[in-house]
């Protein structure tokens, strides 16, 4: 089964197979044709499940036809690195459609994104904050919408947007295709599905149960010794990408330049850089320059790079979901990956409750010559100069060297990364971020 099943645009198939997309996903098969259909849609699905394309697609189909010069869908994201790769989704596989895209979002001059309104962009990805600053200004025009996506809702509502989206709303056509997309639902997000949307088809893919191509472990360790013992993996483990991820930024920034220090091509993603900051360590991560990425969960979300082998957490995450949406950023296109969790002995309760939701014991590993007991005053981190070892001390998968496809792409593993398609008639709007408060820096 392929996408030939869908029967898109012949401009369309050209960027579905100039991004060697091959086989659907289970998001995708159950999406796109009730998408193309009209009808509104309510998906759980977790992070690397291809949902991206699953609504992308069936607007791209649907632009095709009518009027031009306006805009028609709007895609509604929590931050500004979704939203960047969301647009390059569509810059993807629309690339030879003609249609336009914008992205909207804060921290710099709002002129040049209102040019590129002017100009009759068809489709907009925008960060709440920014899109309500045009829609009081008057200078984006969202009478003529015909398809409104809300991608990663519940985020949204864990970062205080859920009053602008409703605000958003009451400026929106009544009479339009809602595609609605959430990772979980809690109760706030429910009530605002059952709100906008009109008798949705209902797409879940195991949303609570992490990809079966991961194998989890955890290690027990004392917290006074985590960095010490997050270098002895790194130094003990042959990685490709490793992303990592911490609590707070500061201990983001802090790790990746101990990381630096020691040798490694590490960089911390976190709320305090700018977004021309942020956007070189994406960009430096997605090309290898950086083979460590170390990040907090608000200022990872949306990164979507597809040959991470490993995700460690250096802070367990607060919640089932939180641990899903981590490791889900590794074991993508079929490959296999490994998602390390660092565990002190106040984490009991929050392990439990993970291998409660997921139905199995996690394994527990130690490193063999590591020093457990050493006291805090004396816990150094050892100047490992990192290299690729053959043989690891760490149980891991070995990954297959044959051609194997998902919904998303072919790719050859272990495989080098070529360099971004850009499309030239999709228009693109980069920003440069500041935010007032934590909540609201990706939403301006």
């Amino acid at each position: 089964m392929n996408f030939k099943i869908f029967n898109f645009h012949p401009q369309i198939a050209a960027g579905v197979q100039a991004l060697g997309y091959i086989t659907p996903t289970p998001v995708q098969l159950q999406s796109i044709p009730s998408i193309l259909q009209g009808r509104d849609i309510m998906s759980l699905a977790q992070t690397g499940t291809g949902k991206t394309a699953a609504f992308v697609l069936p607007i791209l189909q649907r632009l095709m036809q009518g009027t031009r010069g306006h805009l028609r869908a709007l895609i509604i994201a929590p931050t500004r690195e979704l939203a960047e790769q969301i647009n390059e989704t569509v810059c993807g596989l629309g690339s030879q459609t003609g249609l336009r895209s914008v992205t909207l979002y804060g921290g710099v001059a709002i002129n040049p994104q209102i040019q590129k309104l002017r100009r009759g962009a068809e489709i907009a990805v925008a960060c709440p904050g920014r899109l309500l600053d045009h829609i009081r200004q008057g200078t984006i025009r969202v009478s003529a919408l015909e398809v409104l996506v809300l991608d990663e809702a519940d985020r949204m509502f864990d970062m205080g947007f859920l009053p602008d989206v409703r605000k958003i709303l009451k400026h929106l056509p009544a009479q339009r295709q809602t595609l609605f997309f959430s990772a979980t639902m809690p109760s706030d997000i429910r009530r605002l599905a059952h709100d906008i949307l009109r008798d949705p088809v209902t797409v879940q893919i195991d949303h609570t149960v992490p990809l079966t191509t991961v194998s989890h472990a955890l290690y027990p360790v004392d917290q006074h010794l985590k960095t010490a013992l997050l270098m002895e993996i790194l130094h003990h483990t042959d990685t490709e990408s490793v992303l990592v991820f911490t609590r707070t930024k500061h201990r983001a920034k802090q790790i990746a330049r101990q990381l630096e220090k020691s040798g490694y091509r590490a960089t911390s993603l976190q709320g305090n850089l700018s977004q021309n900051q942020r956007q070189a360590a994406l960009d430096g991560f997605r090309s290898g320059l950086h083979k460590i990425l170390v990040a907090t969960d608000i200022a990872a979300r949306g990164i979507d790079v597809s040959r991470i082998s490993h995700v460690i957490n250096y802070d367990i995450p607060d919640t089932v979901e939180a641990y899903t949406h981590r490791i889900g950023r590794t074991g993508r296109a079929a490959k296999t990956g490994d998602a390390f969790t660092l565990i002190t002995r106040e984490d009991a309760s929050m392990v439990r409750t993970i291998e409660s939701a997921l139905g199995v014991k996690l394994e527990r590993r130690t490193l063999k010559d590591f020093k457990y007991t050493a006291p805090a005053q004396k816990a150094e981190v050892a100047r490992h100069q990192p290299q690729r070892h053959h043989k690891q001390t760490t149980a891991r998968r070995t990954r297959p060297h044959k051609s194997t496809t998902f919904g998303t792409t072919t790719r050859t593993a272990p495989t080098t990364r070529t360099k971004k398609q850009r499309c030239s008639q999709v228009s693109h709007v980069t920003d440069s971020s500041a935010r007032r408060s934590h909540h609201t820096r990706d939403a301006r």
